[in-house]
């Protein structure tokens, strides 16, 4: 039973938490303040009975200061290396700075709203980036109630109050294979041979850029299925896909710093979604001419023959092609005090701007799905493809049937011939040095294969 002492002028009760001491002797919470001794006794007796029903949270547990149980809380998180380092990011830089010294008991759930306007007024934080951080801290205070820190969360869950907010909507149009194709030849200009294949292969595959810098040869067409290291699955790959000649690569790497540093290194797709993903012929053809055409371990070499990879490829390869270049100029400069005439160690004409100037490169992924919706095919292939899961009874009760994979491989072929019957014969080869491949002798040959199906 809780009993009372007065202190000055005010009553303090005390009661036992139901647990022992080192030396064996019961633990005692108390609180004061009380100016009434009959409220102070029943308030030590509600404390009981929370203790007998397993609800009670002592305030020496609940005192732990947010800025020491958050570390502690990140290192329990089985989570892959990049949300790890996002989640640590947000915890350094959002939620100890402001939640630090308060205790883990005694944040209240008008203290959280406070937080959340608080969040929705920093210049430097968007909406999505806003709720990645109210969702970490979501779990910090899920995981403070399992440990015994709280008796419950102050983050209200699917509460509708508050003003309606309409989800923005990036704003799309319509992927136009022509503005693929300039992509591609633009980039045929500013990367070489290797630059043309890429941007088709992207939209045409919708594969991710981590997969595409990290597509080896070995997984690549025409040598996978039959140089697959794994050879059950390529003995199964070939008789699926041998008998009726269909191309095809597989998605097994992708291209990720651990945590965000480091050198680059190999992992599973995202979502461990490796595929098989059936090629168009023509993409299978450049992708069969572009492996000729060097010994890089990779389907894609970067500019100076090195690993993809390794280049910011947003900023030094995208942005350039898809937003365009002047022309290279001479330029001076004064070394040894004596002004020089310098050329660019890569002289290169105008590169023009493309309908992607200013815009994501994941545009042409999601584009290239657009275009299998298009054409009608099932949702399963589609998000298979794509290295999605269907949830649910569809994604259990269905799967990938050859026959699905041959409708994807026909409906790309002929987009692409469709393309090439309109403006095949109006290509220039837009190259300023030769290519290792004669890409306006191919262009030739797509045109008339185009007359052909009509």
């Amino acid at each position: 039973m809780p009993y009372t002492e007065w202190r000055g002028n005010f009553c303090r009760v005390r009661w036992k938490t139901g647990r022992t001491k080192p030396n064996g002797k019961p633990e005692y919470d108390s609180q004061g303040g009380f100016t009434n001794e009959e409220t102070a006794y029943n308030y030590g007796l509600d404390r009981e009975s929370d203790v007998r029903n397993t609800r009670y949270i002592s305030r020496r547990d609940g005192n732990i200061l947010m800025s020491a149980y958050c570390p502690k809380w990140l290192q329990t998180q089985d989570v892959g290396h990049l949300r790890w380092r996002q989640i640590d990011q947000i915890l350094r830089n959002h939620i100890v700075p402001y939640w630090g010294e308060y205790a883990v008991g005694e944040i209240k759930a008008s203290d959280y709203r406070t937080w959340t306007l608080h969040l929705a007024r920093l210049p430097n934080v968007g909406d999505a980036y806003a709720k990645e951080i109210l969702l970490v801290f979501s779990m910090v205070m899920d995981d403070a109630v399992d440990d015994g820190l709280r008796s419950n969360s102050p983050v209200k869950k699917k509460s509708r109050r508050g003003k309606y907010k309409k989800t923005p909507r990036e704003k799309k149009r319509d992927m136009l294979i022509e503005d693929v194709h300039q992509l591609a030849l633009n980039a045929l200009v500013f990367w070489g041979f290797p630059g043309y294949v890429f941007f088709l292969t992207k939209p045409f595959t919708c594969m991710r850029p981590g997969e595409l810098y990290a597509l080896r040869r070995e997984f690549c067409h025409p040598n996978w299925p039959a140089s697959d290291p794994d050879l059950e699955r390529g003995k199964e790959a070939m008789e699926r896909y041998g008998p009726v000649d269909l191309p095809a690569l597989r998605v097994e790497w992708q291209f990720q710093r651990e945590f965000g540093k480091g050198p680059v290194k190999l992992f599973p797709p995202k979502y461990d979604s490796h595929r098989n993903l059936v090629l168009p012929q023509f993409l299978a053809e450049l992708h069969a001419a572009l492996l000729a055409t060097h010994h890089h371990e990779y389907l894609f070499p970067a500019i100076g023959g090195g690993l993809l990879a390794n280049a910011n490829f947003s900023y030094y390869y995208w942005r350039p092609v898809a937003d365009g270049r002047s022309a290279s100029e001479d330029f001076t400069r004064v070394r040894l005090s004596q002004p020089q005439v310098v050329t660019s160690r890569r002289p290169l004409p105008e590169v023009p701007a493309t309908s992607y100037a200013g815009k994501r490169l994941y545009l042409l992924r999601h584009g290239g799905k657009e275009w299998l919706d298009e054409d009608g095919h099932s949702r399963i292939a589609v998000e298979t493809r794509m290295g999605h899961e269907v949830a649910g009874v569809e994604g259990l009760y269905s799967h990938v049937t050859l026959p699905m994979e041959q409708q994807i491989a026909k409906s790309l072929q002929e987009r692409w011939l469709r393309f090439m019957a309109r403006a095949g014969e109006k290509l220039v080869l837009p190259s300023p040095t030769p290519l290792p491949f004669d890409l306006q002798e191919w262009w030739k040959q797509q045109v008339k294969a185009a007359r052909d199906l009509d």
